[in-house]
């Protein structure tokens, strides 16, 4: 077999892949298209995923059905102000065997596959830092030992809106650890008839194991090999540094409402969300389109709001369609 067929072979793979497993969580959840593969195309080019929306959206369900079409091992933790940092990350304890003493480390939810951190901006600063060294080391270091994280391991949280009663804003580092800030809406009539339907007769659809976990890793180095073409890896500079109200390119509105644009992470968010995109539609080049694609999931969340910005009611999703539309090939 010949590079070329190789390759073509891997890509047909990938989308396979894909395809089954985006159908399987269709087949649970109700409407959210866009989300769906925003999150699948977190998950495959290995980052972590913030899902934001008012309760009861299909944020859980969402969660649940994708460990459950994986086969992989989950965990979840119900964020709660008065949840502790120990009790995400684990603790050492003492233990006793045959009257001897010992030092013995108890794994916290965070030694998983897929960790569902539900309703994240309930939970303390002190508590939401500590996912940090986790989400970007994939390991955890309690009373000096760094214990690795196995692989593939994916951080799904989920969060109320910040202005709702009983809740923290989560800090810009911890922001910026998320690959892809996805928003769940509320759905139109024809999907909430549906949803009533599935869900007060008598039986529910369960997802089913489409696709061995232990693939996913191999699926995500698949990705980083794609090509980013020279278009496209010109325009997630560009946009990247557009966000910026430093940056000459910045629109006007970006200069007067933005405190401080995306970060280098923006930019490799795109990479590699526009990376997958490619795969998932059969490709083994990255264009363009791909990047304007995942701009708005990659990059809402890296907008700092000026004080000027926040008095003035300014929204992130309006300036990203204006760095969009001033940022052109």
């Amino acid at each position: 077999m010949s590079v070329r067929e190789e390759v073509e072979a891997d890509v047909r793979g990938f989308r396979q892949a894909y395809g089954d497993l985006r159908a399987a969580l269709a087949a649970v959840i109700v409407g959210h298209a866009e989300p769906l593969d925003q999150v699948l195309t977190a998950l495959f080019a290995g980052g972590h995923v913030l899902l934001e929306g008012v309760p009861g959206l299909g944020k859980t369900l969402l969660v649940r059905s994708l460990a459950a079409s994986l086969g992989l091992r989950s965990s979840r933790i119900q964020c709660t102000p008065d949840l502790m940092p120990a009790d995400v990350t684990g603790t050492t304890v003492i233990s006793e065997e045959d009257g001897r003493r010992s030092f013995a480390f108890r794994p916290g939810p965070v030694f998983t596959n897929l960790l569902l951190a539900d309703e994240v901006n309930r939970a303390t600063p002190k508590t939401q830092s500590a996912l940090l060294e986790a989400m970007e080391e994939h390991a955890v270091t309690v009373a000096g030992t760094t214990h690795r994280l196995e692989e593939p391991f994916v951080v799904l949280a989920t969060q109320n809106p910040v202005e709702m009663e009983g809740t923290f804003p989560l800090p810009e580092a911890q922001l910026d650890r998320f690959l892809f800030k996805v928003l769940l809406r509320p759905p139109p009539v024809e999907d909430l008839l549906r949803i009533v339907d599935r869900t007060t007769g008598a039986g529910s659809p369960a997802p089913g194991r489409v696709l061995e976990g232990a693939r996913v890793p191999a699926l995500q180095r698949l990705a980083r090999e794609v090509v980013l073409e020279g278009p496209a890896r010109d325009l997630v500079a560009r946009l990247v540094a557009a966000t910026s109200p430093s940056d000459p390119s910045a629109p006007a509105s970006v200069r007067r409402f933005v405190r401080l644009g995306a970060s280098p992470r923006g930019a490799q968010a795109l990479a590699l969300g526009a990376k997958v995109r490619a795969l998932a539609a059969g490709r083994a080049h990255a264009s363009a389109a791909d990047v304007r694609e995942v701009a708005r999931p990659a990059l809402r969340h890296r907008l700092l709001l000026s004080f000027e910005g926040e008095a003035e009611g300014a929204d992130a999703e309006t300036l990203l369609d204006e760095v969009l539309a001033a940022v052109r090939e």
